[in-house]
């Protein structure tokens, strides 16, 4: 590979010209190799957020960071590989029913996840919460599980493109983590590396999510589905709202309890739905027809697949999970009915108790968290409990309180269109 100027690759960025592939492939080799600094490598994240990547540039760039480590080879375990991915939310536990809910109905789920950062949550992080469960597999052992389960959740591999790696923790710490090409080519160079046959993306869209508008959303699903098609991996996207939490729990251990009720037949209703609308779109990828998932896990059909899938990774399914040392309750303060929860304001509130980090190094509380008491359309009087706040460290729920004030948690007197909600806003599927 021809040598190449990192500062020439930088005002080329800069000056808003397109970069060749063979600058592309070297710059990021060299950055992963340690041949390119961090501050010119920031330079050039910095030139991208502002002056944007054309489709040629993010699926050639997408290709030379899964070119920076191995891909992670499967082989056949005798279904079809279909996989999804989350763009991240609050009370976003839906990976945790869907994987053993899509096993159940004949696919296998490889599903390579991670942990949480700020306000929103990370499967990782929920899943730990479960005694004995361990996110660390061998690839053999991935294997091993999709062939015999159908279904596995855990850590991504080291070596499975270590160049995103690197440069996600760079634009962490310099202003660049907004950039919709790199966003974009750092899902998806993890997801083409794990060797998926299909893969569903679970674009979140409102104030809990990393996209706040539904253009920027639209933005990013495009970029992504794109980069799919330009490596030959099918790729559909849903854009679903994240004005609200999902569910009433938002915190670890107490979103693997609600997960859990879902599986079983149970559960809150917009879960199921989110679950169900997935699992269809995830189907239909591995050409898998005839099987209606809404009855599969109607019918508590997949909670037997969770229960095997945690026992293969160590984990005690019909253990107690972590229950919080303290518990303090909101409650009304007028009447009226209330209308929704803001899904940042209850992220928040969880991660000021302890359910997430502010740095990646940070430890998790397992128990901490919200769990919300009422539904949109509830009517309210004064005393009326609105949430719990879990916490092991009491002296954090002042702080949580702090962020449910306002209208976090709303009451009116005219609910409107606010009680109402569509979970599925778009769906782009190929071509």
């Amino acid at each position: 590979m021809p040598t190449y100027s990192a500062v020439d690759v930088v005002t080329a960025k800069r000056d808003c010209r397109e970069l060749t592939g063979e600058q592309i492939d070297w710059v990021v080799g060299a950055y992963t190799r340690g041949e390119v600094a961090e501050e010119q490598m920031a330079a050039l994240a910095m030139a991208i957020l502002l002056n944007g990547m054309d489709g040629r540039e993010t699926a050639r760039w997408t290709q030379a960071m899964i070119d920076s480590g191995e891909r992670l080879e499967l082989g056949d375990v005798g279904r079809p590989l279909v996989d999804k991915h989350s763009t991240g939310g609050v009370g976003d536990k839906i990976t945790l029913p869907l994987a053993p809910l899509v096993a159940a109905c004949g696919a296998a789920v490889p599903q390579l996840s991670g942990r949480g950062l700020g306000h929103t949550g990370g499967t990782l992080d929920k899943l730990e919460s479960i005694p004995g469960w361990r996110a660390s597999l061998s690839v053999e052992e991935i294997t091993a599980q999709l062939a015999s389960i159908g279904a596995v959740i855990c850590a991504t591999t080291p070596a499975l493109a270590p160049a995103d790696r690197k440069l996600y923790a760079l634009r962490d710490v310099t202003g660049t983590v907004e950039s919709v090409p790199l966003i974009a080519s750092s899902i998806m160079s993890k997801k083409i590396a794990e060797g998926t046959g299909g893969l569903v993306l679970d674009v979140k869209v409102g104030t809990g999510a990393f996209m706040k508008t539904r253009a920027r959303a639209g933005e990013l699903a495009d970029a992504m589905t794109a980069i799919g098609a330009a490596h030959g991996l099918p790729t559909t996207a849903l854009l679903t709202d994240m004005s609200r939490p999902l569910g009433r729990a938002v915190g670890n251990a107490l979103e693997v309890a609600e997960s859990v009720e879902v599986l079983r037949g149970g559960g809150p209703a917009d879960v199921v739905e989110l679950t169900v609308a997935l699992a269809r779109e995830m189907l239909a990828l591995a050409g898998i027809t005839g099987v209606d998932p809404a009855r599969v896990l109607a019918a508590g059909e997949a909670y037997p697949v969770w229960e095997a899938m945690i026992a293969a990774q160590g984990g005690d399914p019909s253990a107690a999970l972590p229950v919080a040392r303290h518990v303090e309750t909101v409650v009304a303060e007028r009447d009226g009915v209330f209308t929704g929860a803001d899904a940042l304001a209850v992220g928040t509130a969880a991660w000021r108790l302890g359910a997430g980090r502010a740095r990646k190094e940070d430890a998790v509380q397992a128990a901490a968290g919200v769990r919300l008491l009422v539904e949109p359309g509830d009517p309210v009087k004064p005393g009326t409990p609105l949430a719990e706040l879990h916490t092991d460290t009491p002296d954090r729920i002042p702080s949580a309180r702090a962020a449910l004030e306002g209208a976090a948690l709303l009451i009116t007197n005219d609910p409107g269109d606010r009680v109402a909600r569509t979970l599925v806003l778009d769906t782009l599927r190929p071509a």
